[in-house]
């Protein structure tokens, strides 16, 4: 199984983690697994980008991106050319280093 390694967050993993995760599950379904609680303010739908992740390792073996998932990341705080929605992104058999943006478009949880 690929390992992923999640950089350290402040308020979700300070100490950053490692875990292994099947090929085909989610990265935002791995860190949640995993006790890293990381936003999905629209059930994990593709419907917004609260999800948002940095893949730093292993952007390229990750199943392909949609168009409806390009359209939600211009909405993520952020973005760089290796983000992913994590609740799109499919883990593929590759190791992945994947990094936790600090701030997510989400009114709600805006006062961290």
């Amino acid at each position: 199984m690929p390992k992923i390694t999640v950089l350290p967050h402040n308020v979700l993993c300070p100490e950053g983690a490692s875990f292994e995760a099947p090929a085909g599950e989610s990265i935002c379904d791995a860190l949640l697994d995993n006790h890293i609680e990381i936003e999905h303010a629209c059930g994990k739908c593709g419907a917004c980008s609260t999800c948002h992740v940095i893949v730093r390792k292993g952007f390229d073996s990750l199943s392909e991106m949609s168009e409806k998932e390009e359209d939600m990341l211009d909405r993520a705080w952020g973005l760089e050319a290796n983000s992913r929605l994590s609740c799109q992104a499919k883990i593929g058999n590759e190791d992945l280093t994947v990094e936790i943006p600090r701030y997510t478009i989400n009114l709600v949880s805006e006062n961290r």
